[in-house]
């Protein structure tokens, strides 16, 4: 039969005086104690630190007309405090402290590149009410004009014909349209032109 092992008992621990010592000596060959009990005894005497209940256990077993008693039997003795063996860490944890410190690293990495990378500030056209009213009266301000400068020209062409005027007119319209288009896409472009060297200028000024 395997023996307990006293070290992994619970419980209060008390430091080993020598009168201890003697009498687990003494419990070693006591006959009215189990085998067990006995080689407790054997392996508690060459110890610094005794359990209370295998301590207990021995003197309540032995023969009380050779067992010392219990009060000088625990005199000169302390108590022995052990610290609790650390928790371990569950899987789910660990990976929960993982990802909040990997967002902790990201959210300072930010923090300190913030200058160095400034955010891109792109004015979109038409942003604003403005804007797209002023860009739809000034199409509409083109258009109107091609017209009349298309009828003008038509009938001044075709001996005042109405349809051929009105032709002209229209076909004014539609140039100005198509050129209103062309110096929209160019002033786009322009822009992203302007926008795009800006982003890029406080970098190159660093690394200068």
């Amino acid at each position: 039969m395997d023996q307990p092992d006293p070290r992994n008992e619970s419980g209060l621990i008390l430091s080993a005086t020598e009168p201890m010592r003697s009498f687990l000596a003494l419990a070693c060959d006591d006959p009215r104690l189990s085998e067990e009990l006995r080689d407790i005894a054997s392996d508690l005497r060459s110890r610094n630190t005794v359990p209370y209940k295998l301590l207990r256990a021995i003197w309540t077993g032995s023969d009380p007309s050779t067992r010392p008693d219990l009060l000088a039997l625990f005199s000169g003795s302390g108590f022995v405090f052990t610290s609790p063996k650390p928790r371990e860490k569950s899987e789910e944890l660990k990976q929960r402290l993982l990802k909040l410190r990997e967002i902790a690293e990201r959210k300072e990495y930010a923090e300190l590149v913030k200058d160095i990378t400034p955010r891109k500030q792109v004015e979109e056209p038409f942003s604003s009410y403005k804007d797209q009213l002023g860009f739809g009266l000034h199409v509409g301000l083109t258009m109107f004009t091609g017209y009349l400068v298309g009828y003008a020209s038509f009938r001044a062409l075709f001996n005042r014909n109405p349809a051929l005027s009105a032709a002209g007119g229209i076909l004014g319209l539609v140039l100005a349209m198509l050129v209103e288009t062309l110096l929209f896409i160019i002033k786009t472009s322009k822009d992203d032109q302007i926008q795009s060297s800006k982003s890029f200028t406080p970098t190159t000024k660093k690394n200068q």
